[in-house]
């Protein structure tokens, strides 16, 4: 269209919203599956996450250690996710991608395969709307069910025990090798993942500074019902989490907490739509120091029990004496103990699931090699 000898472009023509599909089970979400998220929405505007149910999942994987009602509202806390489909089907079909108006859908770069062991993505592949991320190194749902089991603590600093050493060597794995994409490897901590991960906005005049402690281990729906609590109490919140040292959480919680070092914490926290800041390595005892310096109005701390500090003195007394501190009740008691309890009630059967997937993956990659070698031969 002409306009005084220029072409104007109408409104029909501006760039339209790039709109992203995202799909899995999401089942005990961690911040590979946020970074998977965050991925897919930098490559376009608006990002739309399908989520199996138990069903489809227990039929294609085996059984979740969460329901569907437990992911879908942990997929809506990631601040990545613009929306969410219940029930989305197992296999990504064109027929989805346009029933959502989407352009293109994206998935890690590993694989993902149906009960009779087909690519899930097949079709929307070759149709060229597909796009891949690059999956996060570090940590996997497996690692994640192994380290509850073993028991050990070699994942707060560093994994070279030879206990987990054994069990990386053995968890999940198939007796026909290994696979790439249900293995086990060591999360490295960068400044840019926490840079990505991190919202960079400062308060605002108006804001109501939150501040909540704790170790936010294995971060789960009792988490983000709590933090949504919290950030009710506002209409303008600034939520603050302090993570404590791994040492700091092994004090008090014992055995071989926190599953997640606090590096993993960092990440899993920031994720979160709720939460705008993190402390790394927060002190215990919350103290007028830490207060003023972040210039707090509210102090909260759940339902939950809380230990002492290492001189028996209660961590809350400043903000308590101030007239600060709030007890906040989430409506939900789920705890890190209890999903350590779903796992160990279910050990046999996550072997087993793993098995089978490593099993699948492991033919995938024999009959791709075997697909090169042949064209290796055609070639000469």
């Amino acid at each position: 269209m002409m306009k005084n000898g220029h072409h104007v472009i109408s409104p029909e023509k501006r760039r339209r919203a790039v709109r992203v599909w995202c799909d899995g089970c999401y089942d005990m979400v961690h911040y590979g599956h946020s970074n998977q998220l965050r991925q897919a929405k930098a490559m376009g505007d608006y990002l739309i996450v399908g989520v199996h149910t138990d069903d489809e999942i227990s039929k294609h994987k085996g059984p979740p250690v969460f329901t569907q009602a437990e992911r879908y509202k942990m997929v809506r806390a990631i601040k990545w996710v613009d929306e969410i489909v219940e029930g989305a089907p197992y296999v990504t079909t064109l027929e989805t991608l346009d029933k959502y108006t989407c352009d293109f859908c994206v998935h890690g770069d590993d694989i993902t395969l149906t009960v009779d062991g087909k690519d899930t993505y097949e079709e929307v592949k070759r149709s060229g709307r597909y796009r891949e991320c690059k999956r996060t190194q570090g940590v996997s749902t497996t690692d994640l069910v192994g380290r509850m089991l073993l028991m050990t603590k070699a994942h707060h600093s560093n994994m070279g025990s030879s206990d987990y050493q054994q069990h990386t060597d053995n968890f999940g794995r198939g007796p026909k090798g290994h696979s790439p994409w249900t293995g086990v490897s060591q999360f490295l901590q960068t400044s840019q993942k926490i840079i990505q991960f991190a919202s960079g906005q400062e308060p605002q005049p108006g804001d109501t500074i939150i501040y909540v402690a704790g170790a936010f281990d294995l971060f789960h729906i009792g988490h983000v019902d709590f933090l949504d609590a919290v950030s009710q109490l506002s209409e303008k919140p600034y939520v603050i989490v302090g993570l404590h040292f791994d040492q700091e959480v092994n004090r008090y919680k014992g055995k071989n907490y926190p599953i997640m070092n606090i590096h993993e914490r960092t990440l899993s926290v920031l994720a979160c739509r709720y939460v705008s800041e993190v402390v790394i390595g927060a002190p215990y005892a919350v103290t007028k120091d830490l207060l003023d310096h972040f210039k707090v109005d509210l102090v909260c701390h759940g339902e939950t029990e809380v230990f002492l500090d290492r001189d028996g003195s209660d961590p809350y007394a400043v903000p308590r004496k101030m007239g600060i501190l709030r007890t906040v009740d989430s409506g939900n008691s789920l705890t890190t103990d209890n999903i350590v309890q779903r796992i160990i009630k279910n050990r046999l059967l996550f072997e087993a699931r793993n098995q089978k997937k490593e099993a699948k993956e492991m033919a995938v990659i024999q009959a791709m090699k075997r697909q090169e070698e042949e064209r290796a031969q055609a070639v000469l």
